[in-house]
């Protein structure tokens, strides 16, 4: 089985692959479509060169890459980025198990801003995730919804009706792992993965309320009915 998350940014992505990481029955592989992206986009993020040369730049190599983790391990954990699926026929993921997470838009634009500066509504995913979502249905799926802030309130309740849902048996080892970088980072970790490098478990969510400028304000604006949508289709705390 592909278990394929389809993340926004600056959300427990990284943790909830770790996550997966943990259990013996399934390999995890850290935003296989990233190159890709940035080749189709030609957007300047940290570490582009990097990226560009770590990674295939032709999705359908990724897709036999994936299939390959899959016949080899039975079960693969694909963290991926919701924006990342653009600009090819990504028809292939109705193949998979989708898990999408959503975060509360003001939140992860507040985070988002302190790496690259000046996000857009396309660069929190929100928009595509909605979208994303409606076409899987359309395909005869009901993909699954985790909120970032839910996972981080009650991990455990939260990630046992997952794998409830996936047919896999919920593990005490999920909850936990050790610190510091692992080998299934990809290459941008150092620019994105600080915090939860120092993590050895899921942090509780951030209640904090942040002041927005005006320009993310109007684009939290802009991306809450799409995050209200997803939302409501939620596995809940």
């Amino acid at each position: 089985m592909v278990i394929h998350l389809i993340s926004g940014p600056r959300n427990v992505s990284t943790a909830l692959m770790y996550s997966f990481a943990q259990r013996p029955d399934t390999q995890v592989m850290d935003e296989p479509f990233y190159a890709v992206y940035l080749k189709i986009t030609g957007l300047r993020h940290p570490g582009r060169e990097q990226v560009l040369q770590s990674l295939s730049q032709d999705p359908n190599q990724v897709f036999n890459l994936i299939n390959k983790q899959e016949l080899s391990a039975g079960n693969v954990f694909v963290k991926n980025m919701g924006h990342h699926l653009q600009g090819f026929d990504y028809q292939k993921i109705t193949n998979y198990q989708n898990v999408f997470l959503i975060r509360e838009p003001g939140q992860m634009l507040y985070s988002y801003a302190k790496v690259r500066e000046k996000p857009t509504l396309n660069d929190i995913g929100l928009k595509h995730q909605a979208e994303l979502f409606s076409w899987l249905q359309s395909q005869g799926q009901q993909p699954l919804v985790l909120d970032g802030n839910e996972l981080r309130q009650n991990p455990r309740k939260i990630l046992a009706a997952l794998c409830a849902r996936l047919h896999l048996p919920f593990t005490e080892s999920m909850l936990h792992w050790e610190p510091g970088p692992r080998a299934e980072d990809g290459c941008w970790a150092p620019y994105w993965y600080a915090n939860v490098h120092q993590s050895t478990g899921f942090l509780p969510p951030d209640t904090t309320e942040n002041q927005l400028p005006r320009d993310l304000e109007e684009i939290k604006q802009a991306s809450l009915p799409y995050y209200q949508f997803l939302k409501k289709h939620a596995i809940s705390a």
